[in-house]
């Protein structure tokens, strides 16, 4: 990894780049990398590049309006494994600088560090380093069922896992105590991690718990929650992929530990 924020001068004749602009990724010819001879026209004589990996940089720009963009969230089901990982990287590192570019103590200009991957105000000297959100969620589960439910916000059409994000002075089993009880009306117990995901929308790292019913009739909050209810492990409705989503990975481990419990 290239130390420091930015990379200084123009990018090796081996490295891979990826563009921003305005929160969408510019395709070259359909793929997400850009090579350093072919992003040269739009990088301009100075370019700013934010390391991401060995021989990979992400650059955020204001024009190249001409380019065709797609959103990250169109590239879950469509890229490998290690690009999504690039890609996700690459994108919270350029809205972190795109929104830090700013002092939020005196107001100042930031500018890159020299050896660190952080932020300097040039007046007072207060640092910013990348920026991550920690957020819960949960599979709530009674028996062979699992409690699932669907945004009212974000109109996906999948029944997923309820999560939220873990509020200061909270852990995080607390936090998923709270946003059960919030969120559904349900309290819980036996609460136990299961596994993390790095979630770039825009910079979350969603910690992935199970948790057993302990009591209470679902009532989804208004606003939050459009539907919720118990679903069997045999009869599931539409829910997120277990390739690109924990909630996903939750609920297929879940039902595939209850198929081999009834065998």
């Amino acid at each position: 990894m290239t130390s420091g924020t930015l990379f200084p001068g123009r990018p090796p004749a081996s490295a891979r780049l990826l563009l921003f602009r305005r929160d969408r990724i510019l395709l070259n010819g359909g793929e997400v990398f850009w090579s350093a001879r072919t992003a040269g026209p739009l990088l301009g004589e100075n370019p700013q590049l934010l390391p991401v990996a060995e021989d990979c940089f992400a650059a955020d720009l204001s024009g190249a309006d001409e380019a065709e963009s797609r959103s990250l969230r169109s590239l879950l089901f469509s890229e490998s494994d290690s690009e999504l990982e690039l890609l996700s990287r690459a994108s919270q590192l350029v809205y972190w600088r795109r929104t830090h570019r700013f002092c939020g103590l005196c107001g100042e200009s930031t500018r890159p560090g020299d050896t660190d991957r952080v932020l300097e105000c040039v007046a007072c000297g207060h640092q910013f380093f990348p920026r991550i959100n920690p957020c819960v969620i949960v599979l709530v589960t009674r028996g062979g069922e699992i409690l699932l439910a669907r945004s009212a916000r974000y109109r996906s059409g999948f029944y997923s896992c309820l999560a939220g994000f873990i509020e200061i002075g909270e852990t995080p089993e607390q936090t998923l105590a709270r946003e059960v009880r919030e969120e559904v009306g349900l309290e819980v117990e036996n609460i136990r991690y299961a596994q993390s995901q790095s979630w770039p929308f825009p910079s979350q790292l969603m910690l992935g718990f199970l948790a057993d019913y302990r009591s209470g009739e679902i009532v989804p909050e208004p606003g939050e929650i459009e539907d919720a209810r118990w679903f069997s492990v045999s009869d599931l409705p539409n829910i997120p992929s277990s390739n690109i989503s924990v909630a996903g990975k939750l609920i297929e481990g879940y039902v595939r530990s209850q198929r081999k419990h009834e065998q």
